[in-house]
């Protein structure tokens, strides 16, 4: 089934998608999370804030996300938006159309793909967002309704899955995802550094565990992973922090020591390298619109 309104509303258990358009000021809205995909196209916003996990970005004239985490808080705020007639569109459509049956055939494949890195929130490039909006409002005509709808709406989301430019916003810690690699060894080392990351962690300890050498483990995850395990290591680290640093009391020293650094002093110098800010700044700022329901 397909809805169309002007309004938000919720998916029931018998909807495929539900769209609503706007065109007016950003309305006032809370960060939220919500178990249905979301994807949100954005004309005219330019000056406007988007939120999605531990992403903060002032948008352009033109924004287009996906977003498929259930666990994954997102707003679009008005900010410094001088529009009174921002367009937007608005899609919630269920994960239960792509269970099972056709859309596991390979030809779905980078649908598939882009679905799983959407789930910590998905931006498409601005040439693709310009062709992909109007594509979108088309789906509010009474022609399209229905059956048709669904059939566009598929051949949108493939368009989309071809974007190279697409980006990903949120910290896979923050989203709660964790990234896949088609790799024992390195999901190994992933459950490891999970289940020990507050500890002290050794190259060495690593190698031994997937049986290879030091050396030839550090160029074995770069060429996997393309990343090395020391920045993978830190990058895991920081987004456990911001998590605690935004969902927790916990004071700063604390977290420091919790996420597995040594010293308050280098784990400030860190986090202000990855993430642009002091670990108080990120925490003050981020809370200032952070209204969960």
């Amino acid at each position: 089934m397909v809805l169309t309104s002007n309004k938000n509303t919720q998916l029931s258990d018998k909807d495929c998608f539900y769209i609503s358009e706007r065109r007016e000021k950003l309305l006032p809205y809370p960060i939220h999370c919500h178990p249905d995909y979301e994807l949100n196209f954005v004309e005219q916003g330019r000056g406007a804030r988007r939120i999605v996990g531990d992403s903060d970005e002032m948008i352009g004239d033109y924004d287009l996300v996906l977003i498929t985490g259930k666990a994954l808080e997102h707003v679009w705020e008005h900010y410094r938006c001088e529009s009174s007639a921002v367009h937007e569109v608005t899609i919630h459509f269920s994960a239960d159309l792509f269970e099972g049956g056709i859309m596991r055939k390979t030809h779905f494949l980078s649908i598939r793909r882009m679905l799983e890195k959407a789930q910590r929130g998905l931006a498409f490039s601005e040439e693709v967002t310009r062709r992909i909006g109007n594509s979108l409002a088309s789906l509010l005509t009474e022609e399209k309704a229905g059956f048709y709808a669904v059939l566009r709406f598929l051949s949108i989301l493939h368009e989309l899955s071809l974007d190279e430019q697409a980006r990903v916003l949120s910290s896979s810690s923050f989203a709660r995802v964790r990234h896949s690699v088609d790799s024992l060894r390195v999901n190994k080392v992933q459950d490891y550094v999970e289940e020990h990351f507050m500890q002290e962690i050794r190259l060495s300890v690593m190698a031994d565990l997937v049986g290879m050498t030091p050396v030839s483990f550090s160029r074995f995850f770069r060429q996997t992973t393309g990343q090395t395990f020391s920045d993978y290591l830190i990058t895991f680290r920081l987004e456990h922090a911001s998590r605690l640093l935004l969902d927790s009391q916990l004071p700063i020293a604390e977290i420091c020591f919790e996420c597995g650094f040594n010293n308050l002093s280098n784990f400030n110098r860190i986090f202000k390298k990855y993430k642009h800010c002091a670990p108080k700044e990120y925490r003050e700022n981020y809370r200032k619109h952070k209204i969960v329901f």
